[in-house]
């Protein structure tokens, strides 16, 4: 067993490779030398140190990320489960007229629900009460981002990159009280109109609603529950695909709306 003194070195040597990648733009080892590739805990932990000091250095949570939610993208990237991450304000591009493909490491980009919170949630929920916490539905992208060499990752890699967060655009919205069954929605993403990702709402932990439920009541185990006015993206629906410089995305989810992407060269 771990040393709670030694645990804690590792848990700052882990946060801190991850730190130096992302502050110097060059991708750095996995840090399963670190942490077992499935000390989901640790991880935890090293995410929650890099994200106290983002915050103490000036930057402010607008909401989380839910991620891992879809089977494809499981597949993709070898994981069995979903997990968590922090939103912060400068990672919203949605009135940037072009993404700085700069800002990013080794980008992929997936369409979504996102979620804008009516209330807080400070008691457990299901997904028959998730409808009750929520404003807005909104067609959204999340364009992920690892600081790990190649995207060669475990679930506690990524759990420690802060769920491979990157930065993330909203489009079309619509009212809580006006949206279809989550389940049933189609998703159709394009790169330059040409189609590269197709997925359904079930596909999301079976509806975005479960997603939701399963962000807020594992929020509330770390004690950092879910607020009125925060972002929720609640995780692919379909394949994520490496973004292309200066290309252009756009995703239609029925029922909900469209949202679109464009990158710098």
């Amino acid at each position: 067993m771990i040393t709670p003194t030694v645990e804690s070195a590792i848990v700052v040597d882990a946060a801190d490779r991850l730190a130096t990648a992302a502050s110097t733009r060059r991708p750095c080892p996995p840090v399963i030398d670190l942490i077992e590739p499935d000390d989901v805990d640790t991880a935890y932990r090293v995410q929650t140190h890099n994200v106290t000091a983002a915050v103490d250095a000036g930057r402010r949570i607008v909401g989380r990320k839910i991620g891992l939610t879809s089977p494809a993208v499981q597949r993709q990237l070898g994981v069995d489960q979903p997990d968590l991450g922090v939103l912060f304000a400068d990672m919203d591009c949605s009135n940037d007229s072009h993404v700085e493909h700069t800002r990013l490491l080794q980008p992929r980009i997936e369409a979504e629900i996102a979620f804008v919170l009516a209330r807080d949630i400070t008691a457990p929920i299901t997904a028959d009460t998730a409808p009750d916490y929520v404003d807005q539905v909104v067609a959204a992208f999340e364009i992920v981002d690892s600081r790990i060499e190649a995207w060669n990752i475990s679930l506690a890699d990524t759990v420690a990159d802060n769920a491979s967060s990157g930065l993330y655009v909203l489009g079309d919205s619509i009212p809580r009280t006006d949206a279809p069954d989550l389940a049933t929605i189609d998703m159709t993403m394009t790169e330059n109109g040409i189609a590269v990702s197709r997925g359904v709402g079930s596909d999301c932990l079976g509806s975005p609603w479960h997603a939701l439920a399963w962000l807020a009541n594992t929020s509330l185990t770390f004690g950092s529950p879910l607020r009125a006015g925060h972002v929720v993206l609640s995780g692919a629906l379909g394949p994520m695909v490496p973004v292309l410089r200066g290309a252009t995305y756009t995703a239609t989810i029925t029922g909900v709306g469209d949202v679109r992407a464009s990158f710098t060269a």
